[in-house]
């Protein structure tokens, strides 16, 4: 008797190793600075977490893409997709303000908004209504600051003659202000519905 076997391709493919990836550089990009300095020099820990970080946010553009391009997305890898991201973030974002490389104030926005607005996704989808708080271009411009700031802060040093704190502090600012612009066109967009569901 001859028995086929059928392998499910989206079971575990290509996006999800790269998005397992990216989810275990955190303890990476976390753990370097707890090294000590007889190791790894501080210049040579922040040198390793921004390239560890920046390999992670490649991981993330890679592996969208290529799920969409072979057709191997999966409910499994989206949702681990975008738990990835906000761990990758928030982890990096703990690490500068442990090192008061950012201030206390543009941590809470990052972070706040982060857990307010999966908390605001999760329930929107619940009722139906996950269309009114789907992903805006404010959203991805946030993003891009957020992700550039990030790798020039745990540099932390020149780079070709620019100053790299200074760099990352500009765009850090501009990636809080629009995180927090963000949070507000989304919370507008959902309270309707927050509303309704409350006069029911």
């Amino acid at each position: 008797m001859v028995r086929t076997v059928v392998i499910n391709k989206k079971a575990f493919n290509i996006p999800m190793a790269l998005t397992w990836a990216r989810i275990a550089f955190i303890p990476l990009i976390v753990g370097v600075f707890y090294l000590p300095d007889t190791l790894i020099g501080p210049q040579l820990k922040n040198m390793l977490a921004s390239v560890m970080f920046i390999i992670a946010a490649i991981t993330d553009a890679l592996d969208g893409y290529i799920a969409r391009r072979y057709n191997m997305m999966t409910n499994k890898g989206a949702f681990l997709d975008t738990v990835a991201d906000k761990l990758v973030v928030c982890s990096a974002v703990v690490v500068l303000l442990a090192f008061d490389r950012i201030d206390m104030i543009v941590a809470l926005i990052i972070v706040g908004r982060e857990i307010a607005i999966t908390a605001l996704r999760e329930w929107m989808a619940k009722i139906g209504a996950a269309a009114a708080v789907k992903v805006n271009w404010y959203g991805k411009i946030k993003a891009i600051a957020q992700m550039t700031a990030i790798p020039m802060l745990l540099w932390y040093d020149t780079f070709l003659g620019l100053d790299m704190y200074f760099l990352g502090t500009v765009f850090i600012y501009v990636a809080a202000v629009l995180t927090f612009y963000s949070m507000c066109v989304y919370m507008l967009a959902a309270w309707p519905h927050i509303e309704a569901k409350d006069n029911e």
